[in-house]
């Protein structure tokens, strides 16, 4: 089969179209045939070293964290029903023509929902579900999303949207914040200005009173300054470490500060539930993910390097099923 492999840690040249011998399913477990792979900024990391301690990788390995397809082979133990069905899959790789997983590690895909659209769930759903019932965004209060072209930002721009509330969308380009007014953000920043701070104080009238920070890093850090005083800061970004506001200052304003990443991850039925909801929630038209580029396999390198320069508007995947490239 045709995967992807990282033999040492490095840039996106780490990543190499390789043939694999076909995996074969242990007890509990099925094969998928994989139809689109999830790609999230987290694989970028995890291709160059970074997080051993915490998602640990032995090389070589494929890389990736699931998607959706169809089961092909059910291991001992599975009801073979499963074989046909369409499912996504979230576990440890994904950048691979067929992947295994453990049974409770798929989901059946709703009827009329896409397995593209349905792999965008695979992470970013989860994640930004978790972060809204973190935040707990209320009907008429400003609520700043900043990296809001993302793939978990442009979720929780819908989210906040859903429960009535008014929503600023903070980026880094024309094309991003065009993004996000359309998923219905009322104000649209670039953060790329040096007074953009500023410019979300004035128009949420000194500031908003939920912020999720999906930057991280030493603009992430800066971007507590936009929470109104006794607000909260949901901080989830990664790109450039983790964001740090002085803890003295934020209790000083009253501002709570959620930083989800560093309480690990939620645990496997925490997430089938969200994955759930937001399958659900998919196929009702309520939550939309916005996939804005879409790779064969064999140009993963290419999602990856555009990941790392921020050029991509919206959600990545790997489409499996596209043709090999020509010699």
């Amino acid at each position: 089969m045709r995967a992807i492999q990282v033999a040492s840690f490095g840039g996106p040249e780490a990543l190499s179209a390789v043939d694999l011998p076909d995996p074969v399913p242990g007890s509990g477990q099925v094969v998928v045939g994989m139809a689109a792979a999830d790609v999230i900024f987290l694989d970028t990391l995890l291709r160059g070293g970074w997080g051993q301690d915490f998602f640990p990788r032995t090389l070589p390995y494929v890389p990736g964290g699931g998607g959706a397809g169809e089961v092909v082979e059910t291991g001992q133990g599975v009801d073979p029903a499963w074989i046909g069905r369409r499912v996504v899959v979230r576990t440890g790789t994904g950048y691979a023509e067929r992947i295994v997983a453990g049974e409770q590690e798929i989901m059946p895909i709703p009827d009329g929902l896409a397995a593209e659209t349905a792999a965008a769930l695979v992470h970013d759903g989860v994640t930004a579900l978790n972060l809204d019932r973190l935040g707990r965004p209320e009907k008429g209060e400003w609520v700043l999303v900043s990296a809001a072209a993302g793939g978990a930002g442009s979720l929780l721009v819908q989210l906040a949207v859903d429960a009535g509330a008014r929503v600023v969308a903070a980026a880094s380009s024309d094309a991003k914040l065009a993004l996000a007014r359309e998923l219905g953000a009322e104000v649209v920043v670039d953060y790329t200005r040096p007074d953009w701070i500023e410019r979300v104080r004035e128009a949420t009238d000194g500031g908003a009173a939920l912020v999720y920070d999906g930057a991280g890093g030493p603009l992430g850090t800066d971007t507590v300054h936009a929470v109104s005083d006794g607000g909260r800061f949901v901080t989830y970004g990664t790109a450039d470490g983790f964001a740090a506001p002085d803890p003295e200052s934020a209790t000083s304003r009253g501002v709570r500060v959620h930083t989800p990443l560093l309480d690990g991850p939620p645990d496997q039925e925490t997430v089938r539930a969200l994955l759930s909801l937001a399958l659900e929630r998919a196929a009702e038209g309520r939550l939309r993910p916005a996939i804005g580029a879409t790779y064969p396999l064999e140009r993963a390198a290419d999602a990856h390097r555009a990941l790392a320069a921020r050029t991509t508007v919206g959600k990545s995947l790997l489409l499996v099923g596209a043709e090999r490239p020509a010699d």
